[in-house]
């Protein structure tokens, strides 16, 4: 099953793209709650290079790393990965409000469709409120 979330970003689609790809970014926005936090972020950007970010706990008592292989780049419009046996696209499309961002993924079987839409949808929310702050 395929679960999307979006956003609309109030940024020019330059900003937006450079904030979603730039490690120093993604540290700032990359959480789905106010107790979590990453901590460390790479990025090997273009198709065939990999990612990571370390997800964890504020208080140190739980974190994971979330990292894939980017699969396929079309600058400004769209970015295709995959992350263990799952793929996930990211939609970039100016409009009159800003860039709308659409995040597509293969759900997963642990948590339900409910809690992943939610955590994925929060991370959104913090990468537009970050973009849109600086």
């Amino acid at each position: 099953m395929k679960i999307s979330v979006e956003t609309t970003v109030n940024a020019p689609l330059d900003k937006v793209w450079l904030a979603y790809i730039t490690p120093a970014d993604i540290l700032q926005w990359n959480a789905a709650s106010e107790d979590w936090h990453t901590t460390e972020a790479s990025v090997e950007f273009r198709e065939g290079g990999e990612f990571s970010s370390h997800m964890q706990a504020k208080d140190g008592s739980v974190g994971f790393d979330f990292a894939g292989i980017y699969t396929k780049i079309i600058p400004h419009e769209r970015i295709e990965y995959a992350f263990g046996d799952r793929t996930a696209a990211v939609d970039f499309a100016s409009g009159k409000q800003g860039v709308t961002v659409r995040v597509t993924f293969d759900a997963e079987a642990e948590h339900s469709e409910e809690q992943q839409r939610q955590g994925w949808q929060s991370i959104l929310n913090n990468f537009a409120k970050h973009v849109e702050k600086h």
